[in-house]
């Protein structure tokens, strides 16, 4: 039985292709490229000839079925897109559970990441954050990830394409502040860069910009029901300890205690 490898490729400089990478992509019995062309660029720079086969988005269902057969039948294969890391916004997922499925071993061979060397950079919190891909078109499910955002306290990634820039940063406006933003975009190239401020800033910077977009954006901050309670409402208060795990009996004596009330009277405007 073949192994199937995940092989990261360099996203703009060529020179940020592993070693271990270029020895997979030497060893292989074939290459499963997202665009055949652009990969046979990036092995011709290396001195790779290699059999390549198209595995793509629109095609990623039929042809799992016939890179399973492959692996199967002992061949091994390496896995790449156009820029980056395999899976990642990009083909891969549905042939790596296939594998899972299949017992088939699976090796990923790290390298160039977007999202990740925009996050190192941005100068926004890397503790905990939330990847979300491109913001959905369709207008509810866009409606969903815009709430998710302006609710989250973690550091958000998105990823944008330049002609759509502008548009999302205008559904962006209403819901962030002040919150900061990182735009980081033609990444590991000639005219990388990386604009950061607030939303408004942004905007005004971000006009007209091309190349391939990440967005960082700053988590909503926290506010800590013990010293700020008078910056919320009494719902968003009951709310704070409800996400706690807290009972409703418990809730309204921890309110009443934090407010200097009665508990009777927070029941009473609860009721």
């Amino acid at each position: 039985m073949g192994k199937l490898y995940i092989v990261a490729t360099p996203i703009g400089n060529l020179e940020d292709i592993t070693l271990r990478a270029i020895h997979v992509l030497e060893s292989v019995d074939l290459i499963a490229a997202e665009d055949t062309r652009h990969t046979l660029k990036l092995l011709n720079h290396l001195g790779i000839s290699k059999p390549l086969i198209s595995y793509h988005r629109h095609n990623e269902e039929v042809k799992t079925e016939t890179l399973i057969e492959k692996l199967l039948g002992g061949q091994d294969i390496a896995l790449v897109s156009d820029a980056g890391t395999p899976g990642i916004c990009d083909p891969g997922e549905v042939v790596i559970k296939k594998c899972i499925e299949k017992e088939i071993e699976i090796v990923p061979i790290p390298g160039s990441c977007a999202m990740i060397n925009a996050l190192i950079a941005s100068g926004i919190a890397t503790k905990e954050f939330t990847f979300l891909g491109f913001l959905p078109l369709h207008k509810k499910l866009r409606k969903e990830k815009l709430e998710e955002i302006e609710k989250s306290e973690k550091t958000i990634i998105l990823y944008e394409a330049p002609h759509k820039l502008t548009a999302t940063l205008k559904d962006l406006k209403p819901i962030l502040g002040e919150r900061q933003i990182t735009l980081a975009r033609e990444l590991t190239k000639i005219h990388e860069e990386f604009i950061r401020g607030s939303i408004e800033e942004i905007i005004e910077k971000g006009e007209n910009l091309k190349g391939e977009m990440v967005l960082i954006i700053e988590g909503k901050q926290k506010i800590n029901p013990e010293n700020h309670w008078e910056e919320l409402t009494l719902e968003e208060h009951y709310k704070l300890y409800e996400n706690e795990g807290f009972e409703k009996k418990e809730i309204i004596k921890k309110i009443a205690k934090d407010r200097g009330l009665s508990k009777n009277e927070i029941y009473q405007k609860f009721l």
